[in-house]
């Protein structure tokens, strides 16, 4: 079989990027081979554990490839074949370099189609709910019930975790919006925020019901089917950097915490996606010329960044995580995973690694390996200085890992491999325990 080791694969992927032909049937021939199954065993193989992790999410590349390769659009790709899903998207992780797995979908649309919303699914690109045909408005909210787990989007999700855990021993996560992401995909980003400003009891009431109707019989459901399953909760139309930090707080965290207190998955659930921490330390400016309030000043009372922190912990206790809209220090987060007894994931995002929006690549190649050097060494400092705590079963092998938030055949690969090498080169351990 074709060499899929790093660095050869990741160059394979970037002469098939700049169209050459020869790369493209090596390629074929690699997912010809990938699909009948020939590289299980290699995906069986778990990621070290004394060293920092490369991570990421990979499927919007694997449709790239799997539609120049085979013609296959996005909704085959997605939900016609979960065998093949599950590979394709392993198989793209080991061409990049990635050795810990982290299989993931377009998990937004996948949880608003489950209820009914109208998609739409562009031959190239992830699908999404369609803006202009939403599901519910202030008349029918009520009526939306829960829906039946053993068919449709839900079938087709538990489908491709257990191939997936099949072939690499990971325990399953379920991936599915949170309330509040859930709520704008359905009702509309524009009049969700809206509501948020002037009727921010209406939005509870509705966040609630979806916890409530839907998304925590999902979750039973799921953990009915996967007893030793997770759950992640995604959520980032509810960020500080869209409604700002108190409503962040007073909306769509609490509706969060409303799902897991009290709950007996609250250790098995999490969300780790709430990013922009940045705009706590924001200066409020004069907005006395504004026509109407901000949603982020639309509930009274400010959240600064150490109480943003908590709460985010609150609803992701196994872990800190720091994203690139964060714009935060790393230095921040480090101290925090420390002081909590938790590892660090840092996340290196879509628009740092996008060749449209580079200017000068030598430059930039410099940047990211000077940013990846400053990541690997904050994971580094946090793990080998934390006691993990043995119930920490969500990042085994531990310790933690640099993240990539998107790859798509839009990245720069040049600027990935320089990355992925910084880790392999600076990312071993001196283990504690």
């Amino acid at each position: 079989m074709s060499n899929i080791d790093f660095p050869e694969g990741l160059h394979l992927l970037r002469r098939w990027q700049a169209g050459d032909a020869d790369a493209k049937q090596e390629l074929r021939t690699i997912f010809d081979a990938t699909i009948a199954g020939d590289y299980d065993a290699n995906f069986a193989v778990p990621a070290q554990t004394n060293t920092v992790h490369i991570s990421g999410s990979v499927h919007m590349l694997a449709l790239s490839i799997l539609h120049d390769l085979y013609g296959i659009d996005s909704a085959e790709y997605y939900k016609k074949d979960p065998e093949r899903y599950a590979r394709t998207n392993l198989i793209t992780s080991r061409l990049l370099g990635i050795q810990k797995f982290y299989t993931v979908w377009a998990l937004y649309a996948f949880t608003c189609e489950a209820l009914g919303q109208v998609m739409m699914y562009p031959d190239k690109f992830p699908p999404g709910s369609d803006p202009d045909k939403v599901l519910i408005d202030k008349s029918n909210w009520r009526l939306l019930t829960t829906p039946d787990f053993n068919t449709g989007i839900p079938k087709v999700i538990n489908d491709m975790l257990r191939v997936n855990e099949r072939l690499t021993g990971m325990e399953p996560l379920l991936q599915i919006s949170a309330p509040y992401s859930l709520a704008a995909d359905i009702y509309g980003q524009e009049q969700l925020l809206s509501d948020v400003v002037h009727e921010p009891d209406f939005v509870n009431e509705l966040l609630d019901h979806l916890a409530d109707q839907i998304l925590c019989p999902w979750i039973e459901h799921f953990l009915n089917e996967f007893p030793n399953g997770w759950i992640e909760l995604s959520d980032a139309s509810g960020s500080p950097f869209f409604i700002g930090p108190a409503n962040c707080k007073n909306i769509a965290i609490r509706s969060m915490k409303r799902m897991t207190e009290g709950k007996p998955w609250a250790d098995r659930l999490f969300d780790c996606n709430y990013r922009g921490d940045y705009v706590t330390q924001a200066k409020k400016k004069n907005r006395s010329a504004r026509r109407r309030k901000s949603a982020a000043e639309s509930t009274t009372g400010s959240v600064d960044l150490s109480q943003l922190t908590e709460l985010k912990h609150s609803v992701c206790p196994k872990f800190i995580i720091r994203l690139e809209a964060d714009k935060v220090p790393v230095s921040f987060y480090e101290e925090q995973a420390i002081a909590r007894n938790v590892p660090l994931t840092i996340g290196i995002g879509a628009s740092q690694i996008d060749r449209n929006s580079i200017g000068n690549l030598d430059i930039a190649k410099q940047v990211i390996g000077e940013t990846a050097g400053e990541f690997v060494a904050a994971i580094k400092q946090v793990s080998e200085t934390i006691d993990l705590p043995e119930d920490n079963q969500i990042l085994q092998p531990w310790p933690s890992h640099v993240y990539f938030e998107d790859v798509s055949n839009q990245s720069q690969f040049d600027m990935i491999e320089i990355i992925i090498q910084t880790v392999q080169d600076n990312g071993a351990l001196n283990m504690r325990n």
